[in-house]
């Protein structure tokens, strides 16, 4: 089966970190047939030397190049267009595959036809993979995953493969900052696709502060909330539910740093 490989770059993307992740691509068991790096914005010279370098050492490269930054929903939507090939899997760009990745999902794929989306579990790390922090696992099965999208995403995003004609009949990647793929999946859902998680590890996911940083003050409370609405008006959760997941969205978001990056490692990781 040929798959492409989805991934957006920024100017503020560690270069050291995407050599680790373009050396996880070219090494897997099964190699892509396509990887199309979507530039959202340019560049800084020290980055785009190592795309040029990419590309050397990848033939399957695809460069799709904007001049403005306009964030990953946009970007990912506009790169899904660019993506040659029925399967897409994807993939941040400073993350690192395990080997068998794509090898394990293709045969997911292969076992079961109606299958339109798969991930997988994730192990949380800092500098080197060998400095593991935690896991994030997510449900495994259809039914599993339904019941916890009703409050929680039930994908690891960056470990994703999924049918490219399903996910434009949903409507594609959406602007919704930080719920772009969580809110694609909802719809997904609604709309009757079969998903489902490996129980394996397949991919290596960079921790930071940085991460939680994100996720924390008014104005990505705002967001949150603004998705949470978005997610619960496909169908996927009852009033319940959703007035269940915005409360802790909220809570969360106005921790302290310190507090918030505290509740995510202890509480929704393993």
């Amino acid at each position: 089966m040929q798959f492409s490989v989805l991934m957006s770059i920024y100017k503020n993307e560690n270069p050291g970190y995407f050599r680790d992740c373009i050396q996880s691509l070219v090494t897997q068991t099964v190699r892509p047939d396509e990887i199309v790096l979507i530039e959202d914005g340019r560049l800084p010279d020290e980055l785009e030397s190592i795309v040029g370098e990419f590309g050397r050492l990848c033939p399957q490269l695809k460069v799709v190049r904007f001049e403005q930054n306009r964030g990953l929903g946009k970007a990912l939507s506009d790169g899904l267009t660019h993506c040659s090939y029925p399967l897409v899997a994807r993939m941040d760009t400073d993350d690192i595959a395990f080997p068998d990745r794509f090898e394990k999902q293709l045969a997911a794929f292969e076992r079961d036809p109606e299958l339109t989306l798969c991930g997988g579990q994730v192990l949380e790390f800092s500098g080197s993979t060998d400095n593991v922090l935690r896991r994030k696992m997510v449900p495994v099965t259809h039914q599993e995953v339904l019941r916890y999208a009703a409050t929680r995403n039930p994908f690891n995003h960056p470990s994703v493969m999924f049918k490219k004609d399903a996910v434009l009949s949903a409507g594609g990647y959406q602007h919704m900052p930080g719920f772009e793929d969580y809110y694609l999946w909802a719809r997904m859902l609604a709309a009757g696709a079969k998903c489902c998680n490996l129980p394996d590890f397949i991919l290596y996911f960079r921790a930071g502060e940085d991460v939680y940083k994100r996720r924390g003050g008014w104005k990505y409370m705002k967001s949150a909330v603004h998705a949470r609405w978005a997610i619960h008006q496909t169908g996927i959760s009852g009033l319940g539910s959703f007035l269940y997941a915005t409360a802790g969205q909220i809570a969360v978001s106005l921790l302290p740093n310190d507090a918030r990056g505290r509740f995510y490692q202890k509480v929704l990781r393993r």
